[in-house]
């Protein structure tokens, strides 16, 4: 998972603690100043930013510091700031991002959350390859029965034990447009809830 090694990339204590300096600054900052601030070596400085910027935790932009242009200005001055991407791990995988896409999409549309994550559902199958793979990629961590596939995970655990008949009926709606958008024909979404994973269950179609 990109997001536990960009995590991980962390755990160095350089790492962490060049990252809290960087995103702690209200402009880009160069490797200079940040090993001014710290009182480090540039070298260790450069290596570790450039780590940081490889693992997607940090950007790169580039800026002339002397506010002058053309030539014999210089070269631009690479800079660091934080990164727009958002890292967060969960385990089991949690998708509460995509019930929140999902609900505001109903909200604004006036359909019901489980006619709009249908329609969600179909264009996510459309571009996928199959079945299996899309649900995992989606955190249901399905595993084949040999009846078709049981749904070991609830990607929206916390919502659905707040709010089942809601969230329920939209992870069906959004399982059930997946296997249609596939065009998977032999397969079809039904409610049953498993103990400890999902209240959906993919079954081969008799």
């Amino acid at each position: 998972m990109d997001d536990v090694a960009a995590i991980a990339a962390l755990s160095e204590p350089t790492r962490r603690r060049l990252y809290a300096h960087v995103v702690r600054r209200p402009d880009p900052v160069s490797r200079d100043e940040v090993a001014l601030a710290l009182r480090m070596p540039r070298a260790t400085v450069a290596f570790h930013l450039d780590k940081l910027v490889a693992e997607g935790l940090l950007e790169v932009t580039f800026a002339r510091r002397t506010g002058r242009a053309g030539p014999g200005a210089g070269r631009p001055a690479k800079l660091y700031r934080r990164a727009v991407r958002e890292v967060s791990v969960s385990l089991p995988e949690r998708r509460y991002e995509l019930a929140a896409h999902l609900l505001a999409a109903a909200l604004e549309s006036g359909c019901a959350p489980a006619e709009r994550a249908r329609a969600v559902g179909v264009e996510l199958g459309a571009a996928a390859a199959d079945a299996r793979s899309l649900l995992e990629r989606h955190g249901f961590e399905p595993d084949a029965d040999g009846a078709g596939l049981v749904l070991r995970n609830c990607p929206f655990h916390a919502l659905a034990q707040a709010h089942r008949e809601l969230v329920c009926g939209m992870t069906l709606g959004l399982v059930d447009g997946m296997l249609s958008g596939l065009g998977e024909d032999g397969l079809v979404a039904c409610p049953d809830p498993e103990p400890g994973g999902c209240c959906v269950r993919v079954h081969a179609r008799s």
